[in-house]
């Protein structure tokens, strides 16, 4: 039953948009229930966790859920309630991380994290898959704002660029996969399947960021194997630039556009970030203790009155706006803990291929997560984000059992050397069914 919960969590954790459920309860949904029912299951489950111990990224999240939890009550204290939506808003922006919690301390062997690791990536690739199909369905002609893939988080292209984040954040475990599994190549054609049906989600998606995270992610992991090998997919890529679809090439060379009297301007989405950024900045010289937790899109238009209402569209200025400073410091440090984590998953990952493999695609998806902030805000999107925080709690229990497997091997090398150096004692083994012969000693003779 538990191992149900933990595999199902994974996957409607991405789909609770596509198939939403209301329980009747408010502010209570199916992945809090699913949450809440792993955690009793687990507390029945009296066995011992070899994997036990303290969690590398508490600190990091409660002191950025204290930040979160102090903006909270400047909104209630400063400005008119939302009721409700601001209580929904705290709950999601906590509920969603305590995930890495629970997949940490699953109880599961290693056989069955290794599993649950690759359904995580599994989920990826089948949301990868739906946003491929709503591409082709419409179309690859010119490029229309509307036609953008968003797979299972939306119903509308409104949520392609958090798609397209979603994507590129798990793209790079593959490649890693790909590039580093020697010994077992039906995993390597397993990634490779995976990296195709990712990297065409992204393009679907006509999602910038994503195409330049992607970009980036695969370059590093190249070189990080080779240097000439990033070379030389450098050059494959621009010979394929040619081939892209049309709307993808459009949607790319409408960042940067040269005006009618000849100088350059960017598109409206570009420059509306900007706009925003810099209203952005201004909010926090008036606030710099925080606006106030979900207060962002009431106060901009105060700012910038052209874009009343909208999203900040980089979660760090979003956060130091909301939370002040200490609010960035805090986010700051919990990135900060889950590149220590990545750092530490490659430090035990030893000679081991797989190990190897995981640990180096996990420091990329770190670092895809951080990038993918920058020009959106999905951080505390739970369908973008939830299955992001179980991943960190699975590696890390990975880790923890490839430790204690280690351990455990080099004890029994120990006692066997221990045994086999002290050459006292000859064993002789005997099949069994069969008599020992034995020669009678000679005599001995007193001379």
């Amino acid at each position: 039953m538990l191992r149900a919960l933990l595999f199902f969590q994974i996957f409607y954790t991405v789909y609770e948009l596509h198939f939403p459920f209301t329980s009747g309860l408010v502010g209570l949904n199916l992945v809090n229930l699913l949450f809440l029912a792993t955690v009793f299951a687990l507390m029945l489950r009296s066995a011992p966790d070899p994997a036990h111990g303290p969690a590398l990224l508490r600190g990091g999240l409660l002191l950025f859920f204290c930040a979160l939890t102090l903006a909270y009550v400047i909104a209630q204290m400063r400005w008119a309630k939302l009721g409700i939506d601001d209580n929904a808003y705290l709950k999601n922006a906590i509920f969603y991380p305590l995930l890495y919690f629970v997949y940490l301390h699953c109880k599961q062997d290693l056989k069955t994290t290794r599993w649950l690791i690759i359904f995580v990536l599994a989920v990826s690739v089948l949301a990868g898959v739906q946003a491929i199909r709503q591409g082709l369905d419409y179309g690859l002609g010119a490029y229309v704002e509307t036609h953008r893939a968003s797979g299972p988080f939306g119903t509308t292209f409104a949520m392609a660029n958090r798609a397209g984040v979603y994507y590129a954040m798990f793209l790079p475990m593959f490649i890693a996969l790909a590039l580093m599994m020697r010994r077992q190549w039906r995993w390597r054609v397993a990634a490779l399947a995976g990296i195709a049906v990712l990297a065409a989600a992204i393009l679907f998606t006509y999602s910038r960021q994503s195409y330049a995270i992607a970009l980036l992610a695969a370059a590093l992991l190249f070189a990080r194997r080779h240097v000439v090998l990033a070379a030389l997919m450098a050059v494959v890529f621009v010979g394929l630039i040619d081939y892209l679809p049309e709307s993808v090439t459009e949607r790319v060379a409408e960042t940067h556009q040269e005006s009618r009297p000849g100088g350059d301007q960017y598109d409206v989405s570009t420059e509306s970030r900007w706009k925003i950024w810099h209203g952005a900045m201004g909010m926090l010289q008036d606030n710099p203790q925080g606006i106030g937790l979900n207060r962002f899109q009431t106060q901009i238009g105060h700012y910038v009155p052209e874009y009343a209402g909208y999203d900040a569209h980089n979660f760090y200025v979003l956060t130091v706006c909301e939370c002040g400073i200490l609010g960035l410091l805090a986010l700051g440090w919990l990135i900060t803990r889950l590149f220590a984590l990545a750092g530490r998953l490659r430090r035990s990952a030893g000679d081991d291929d797989e190990a190897h493999a995981l640990a180096t695609g996990f420091t990329v998806t770190v670092l895809s997560m951080v990038l993918g902030n920058l020009y959106g805000s999905p951080f505390l999107e739970g369908a973008v984000m939830g299955d992001f925080w179980i991943l960190c709690g699975l590696m890390e229990r990975y880790m923890r059992l490839k430790q204690v497997q280690r351990e455990a091997t080099g004890e029994s090398a120990t006692v066997a050397t221990t045994a086999a150096s002290a050459g006292a004692v000859r064993v002789t083994v005997v099949p069994l069914g069969q008599r020992r012969r034995t020669r009678a000693a000679p005599p001995r003779v007193n001379r």
